[in-house]
């Protein structure tokens, strides 16, 4: 009889979530609907929004995007605070991220994002203000080619490429080095680690935020800055890491 109890909570929680999904993925049209929305928690919010939002209804001026919004929000913050000459961009997609940092430079009009991706086959932008660079971002070539745009200008550096702990680990060291001090080194979806796969947002291996305590370890020239987290829900869990000398 023990064995049948947590198979019935299973149950029963799996059918409550079903039931928010489904309203969360209706029209609210009363009181009631909202109030069924805001009982959900931080935790169901971001499954929600991963697995029902993300990939299908973020864009940048008719460009897939596929960030968290409050973080895009947090970005143009930094950016306007740091005002930096160049943005070195690791992982782009269909470009609907790059070109949101591209119009933030035009506004205050300065700046150059370079973008690094190893496959072009989506991206789809275009801007005056983004070079785009093709290849393997630990790559030497590609490394040389961004140290020659970087050379004597402030740099923020923005990780959204492959999502492992190694990769993510190698990108930190190599880019690391071009952050201006005060500037950032901002990584992205260090969320993943903090879910289970089965949730659809938690991947089976370590990822960006095992990367990242292993990089502050051995860099104590970079910091967390949990202030850039203050709108609690971010896809990056110390990721906002700012370059303190």
């Amino acid at each position: 009889m023990a064995s049948v109890i947590p198979r019935a909570i299973r149950r029963l929680v799996k059918s409550q979530r079903d039931n928010l999904r489904a309203a969360l993925r209706s029209r609210p049209q009363s009181k009631a609907d909202y109030d069924a929305r805001f009982q959900m928690s931080l935790r169901e919010w971001l499954i929600h929004h991963q697995q029902d939002v993300i990939f299908d209804k973020c864009s940048w001026m008719g460009v897939r995007a596929i960030k968290n919004p409050l973080d895009a929000w947090v970005y143009q913050e930094i950016i306007f605070e740091v005002k930096p000459d160049v943005i070195v961009e690791i992982g782009s997609y269909e470009g609907g991220g790059t070109l949101f940092l591209a119009h933030l430079l035009e506004l205050m009009g300065k700046g150059t994002v370079i973008s690094i991706d190893i496959d072009r086959s989506r991206y789809a932008v275009q801007h005056d203000r983004i070079i785009a660079i093709t290849g393997d971002s630990a790559s030497d070539e590609v490394l040389e080619q961004v140290a020659r745009l970087c050379e004597g200008k402030s740099v923020l550096a923005l990780h959204d490429g492959d999502h492992s702990r190694t990769q993510v680990l190698r990108d930190l060291e190599a880019y690391s080095k071009f952050v201006s001090v005060n500037s950032y080194l901002i990584v992205e979806d260090g969320i993943v680690d903090l879910f289970d796969p089965r949730d659809g947002l938690g991947l089976p291996h370590d990822g960006p935020l095992a990367a990242v305590e292993e990089f502050l370890k051995k860099n104590p020239h970079f910091v967390v800055d949990p202030d850039r987290e203050r709108y609690i829900l971010t896809y990056s869990p110390r990721g906002f890491l700012r370059r303190i000398e």
